[in-house]
């Protein structure tokens, strides 16, 4: 896997090149393929955060993206599709990029074969395509998924760095949370069948608070503990077993630290700070990936239930290693590019 320093967004592609030769290519991993992006659109479309666009605070930069499209493009892939899943609404995707501020075309323009999907719900498919949990799974033995997610050869997690103030971080693997539509996993799905349209959060996988639509795979354990905290990491390394991650891509270019809900929930002594780390990350192991960007967070990728950045719940990164998806060890794992000491940006004050 690869790390790099950059000063802005506007060197992005060329860093990304650098990043994707450092790691061995990506030609072989997608020529000829269907390749699809999940990006992180988490959230209100309009809402800002200090004043800032969520592209500079919690979403991944279109920046990135684009440089991500374009060298994927160059690499040979058939057909590449950009993918989240709204909680707001069943627009296409391109409209929530404009009400975000950004105009989606130059990223459909930036490779042969682009397209956008809201996979929210059914989005351009005539029907959910199920994947089940390899052993499985933690909480659930499958998902039902949008179409786009069965239906490509290789997944890109281009996620955003920053923490999260349940799971601890939101890297390459809790992008993935938004995967599972919220037609079916969020509070507007019906008892009977999905919803037509995907609007509230994805209550079940936080609280347990119900099952998902009748047809489609209930938990293990109705029994199992209701602690977002537990269940939250576990979902977590289920989607990513269900659906492998094959390319992750972290930017940390600009973002905030503490989470916008952290930050407003009573008794909350942190306070969002927007920062600019100048980090990117990138490799072909979700862990590994994310095990790098905790450290160059300031944590430790080997820490616990109870020690920083996990105050509030189980290590999605411990649980994913237990299963097998990769290491958090930092000494097994083969880091090009900068030195990883030079990249480090603590996003918690010491002392």
């Amino acid at each position: 896997m690869a790390v790099h320093r950059t000063a802005g967004y506007a060197s992005v592609l060329a860093a990304l090149r650098t990043m994707f030769d450092q790691i061995g290519g990506i030609g072989g991993l997608v020529s000829g393929k269907t390749v699809a992006i999940k990006i992180n659109m988490t959230g209100p479309v309009r809402a800002r955060t200090g004043g800032r666009a969520g592209w500079y605070t919690r979403w991944t930069h279109p920046a990135v993206l684009g440089a991500a499209v374009s060298l994927i493009g160059q690499a040979g892939a058939a057909r590449i599709r950009i993918l989240e899943g709204s909680s707001e609404n069943d627009f296409p995707l391109e409209e929530n990029f404009l009400m975000g501020g950004w105009d989606p075309a130059p990223l459909l323009e930036a490779a042969p074969r682009v397209e956008m999907e809201n996979t929210g719900a059914l989005g351009k498919g005539r029907e959910y395509n199920r994947l089940e949990v390899p052993g499985g799974g933690l909480v659930y033995p499958g998902f039902d998924f949008n179409h786009s997610y069965k239906d490509c050869d290789v997944l890109v997690s281009l996620a955003k760095l920053k923490e999260h103030q349940k799971t601890g971080v939101s890297l390459s693997m809790k992008n993935m949370a938004g995967a599972p539509p919220g037609a079916i996993y969020g509070d507007s799905a019906g008892y009977d069948a999905p919803a037509a349209r995907p609007f509230g959060a994805r209550t079940m996988f936080h609280t347990g608070n119900r099952q998902p639509p009748e047809g489609t795979p209930p938990e293990k354990d109705p029994g199992s503990p209701r602690e977002y905290g537990y269940r939250v990491p576990r979902i977590i390394v289920d989607i990513v077993k269900a659906r492998p991650i094959d390319l992750a891509i972290i930017d940390g270019i600009e973002t905030q630290t503490a989470s916008a809900a952290e930050a407003i929930e009573e008794g909350a002594k942190r306070e969002i700070r927007l920062v600019r780390p100048g980090i990117l990350i990138a490799g072909r192991n979700p862990v590994c990936v994310d095990a790098v960007a905790m450290s160059a967070m300031g944590f430790d990728p080997l820490a616990d239930r109870g020690t920083a950045p996990f105050e509030n719940g189980d290590s999605t990164l411990k649980l994913a290693e237990e299963a097998g998806i990769g290491t958090r060890d930092l000494g097994k794992i083969e880091i090009a590019g900068a030195a990883l000491r030079s990249l480090r940006f603590l996003f918690r004050e010491r002392g």
